[in-house]
């Protein structure tokens, strides 16, 4: 298996990442519906069984809830896996959520990380909203002071675009950013990984899969039964007019993958995959039946006349 070294750090990945947003159930106003944690445990150890070698999660997912879990289910693993997390989002007791990038708060949320994580270090330590604007330099400054006291090993940035991360670069290196990109939102590449590919930034991406609308397995009826509490039945990707599109964008991906004996989820992550400024890509999963059907995804690429034929199609 591949690795890919992230930005300025030490650390090398493996081409997929272990998202575990949905496995902080629905203890936080934005979820994806109820998740039993013995199920999220086996999900985090069968993707470390077949070779992922990093997780990515936030205190937000699940109010704490996904942060214990992973904590949990790492608890005597012989083999650890690098562990990122974030900061900036934090919520009430009366569940509203508010944006904070104070230096108090920032190094706050790291103890508790820390703490759920079951963890001394915390391996990327990124800022999950570059909200409020001003305050970014207030908060890259507290993150580098982590980073300083051997807190987090390297600092990254979620969601920020090019003018913020030239802001965060003057006070500290940027290791890595994380944005959302797939086949049905790429105004990733027009600016950002550019930038980062200039920059030495790693890039992880999130959402490769449109949030599940390119697993495969979506339907309409599977849309009109999410969750009531499930954050994606407000998106506007599961509406119309761009349901219709986004599923014969999934079907497209499902027809290449056939030809390898793959998944459509498989092959629209090796899509993501091909471009030369992507690290890796998160990949969520709640059950351990989920990463097995996307983890061939770790090794399989496009050939260079399904990249062209996907351009194709998603131009039109």
């Amino acid at each position: 298996m591949e690795t890919n070294k992230l930005g300025n750090s030490d650390m090398s990945l493996s081409p997929l990442g272990l998202g575990t947003w949905a496995i902080g159930g629905e203890q936080s106003r934005y979820n994806w519906g109820p998740q039993d944690d013995l199920e999220s445990t086996g999900a985090i150890r069968c993707a470390l069984d077949l070779g992922i070698n990093w997780i990515d999660t936030a205190p937000i997912y699940g109010s704490g809830r996904s942060e214990e879990v992973v904590g949990r289910a790492l608890a005597g693993v012989a083999r650890k896996p690098y562990l990122f997390t974030k900061c900036s989002l934090v919520w009430g007791n009366d569940g509203t959520v508010a944006n904070i990038l104070k230096a108090q708060s920032i190094k706050r949320e790291c103890e508790n990380s820390l703490r759920r994580l079951r963890t001394e270090t915390i391996d990327l330590y990124q800022i999950h909203w570059p909200n409020p604007d001003e305050d970014i330099e207030e908060g890259w400054k507290a993150l580098a002071e982590l980073k300083s006291e051997g807190k987090v090993r390297w600092i990254g940035v979620s969601n920020f675009n090019v003018s913020q991360m030239k802001r965060a670069q003057a006070i500290a290196p940027v290791t890595s950013l994380q944005p959302p990109y797939s086949a049905v939102r790429r105004d990733t590449e027009k600016d950002l990984l550019p930038f980062c590919g200039r920059e030495n930034i790693g890039v992880i991406v999130y959402s490769p899969m449109q949030a599940g609308l390119l697993s495969g397995r979506m339907t309409r009826e599977r849309v009109a039964a999410l969750a009531p509490t499930d954050w994606r039945r407000d998106a506007k990707e599961f509406k119309e007019p761009a349901l219709t599109r986004n599923l014969e964008i999934q079907n497209k991906f499902a027809y290449i993958g056939a030809q390898h004996g793959h998944t459509a989820a498989v092959a629209a992550l090796a899509w993501v995959l091909r471009c030369k400024e992507v690290t890796g890509a998160i990949v969520g999963a709640r059950r351990s039946t989920q990463v097995e059907g996307f983890i061939a995804a770790m090794d399989f690429r496009l050939s260079k006349e399904e990249e062209k034929e996907l351009e194709t199609f998603l131009s039109v």
